[in-house]
């Protein structure tokens, strides 16, 4: 009777382990945000799930807004958290601080005053299949001002919940 406790025991235990894996490993996953890049939304060391399913299997595509998880493009060793604010084809241009797109100044209610730079870039077309990113913090933040539209293919999750801490849990927006 032991011996088949034991045995449905360790067949949970392996079924649990397994079911973990496969969600950690194609759908959600936990990530630490590092940095104040992307504060007030997103603050250092808030725990959040990104979900990989959305785009690794092309279910949604990468839209305006979204808040992704990269490769880094200069160092693929690394992850960066950055909000999509080009897509495809869209012009984008910063203009002390405001960033235009397509010809007319973007609203972005999620950058507040204190949060703005004064910093200007040139017009750029977003390639084919990448995305240009900015961090909501814009004076702490690297992001494609500096090096660039982000491939697609470098795009691996989309933040969907912060979990900790639990004084911010909900929906990332």
């Amino acid at each position: 009777m032991m011996w088949r406790e034991a045995g449905a025991w360790a067949r949970d235990l392996l079924l649990s382990v397994l079911i973990a894996l496969a969600v950690i490993l194609f759908l959600y996953q936990p990530v630490k945000v590092e940095g104040t890049s992307m504060m007030p939304a997103l603050e250092d060391q808030e725990r959040v799930f990104i979900n990989k399913f959305l785009y690794r299997f092309r279910l949604g595509e990468v839209e305006r807004g979204d808040t992704v998880v990269f490769w880094f493009p200069g160092d693929p060793s690394k992850s960066y958290i950055k909000r999509v604010v080009g897509l495809p084809g869209d012009k984008v241009e910063v203009r002390d601080g405001t960033v235009w797109l397509n010809g007319k100044p973007l609203k972005e209610p999620y950058v507040p005053a204190e949060y703005q730079d004064h910093v200007s870039m040139a017009p750029l077309t977003v390639p084919a299949d990448h995305y240009f990113v900015l961090g909501d913090h814009r004076s702490s933040s690297n992001d494609s001002r500096s090096w660039g539209p982000v491939p697609r293919a470098a795009i691996y999750g989309k933040a969907v919940f912060s979990y900790w801490p639990v004084a911010k849990m909900g929906m990332v927006r």
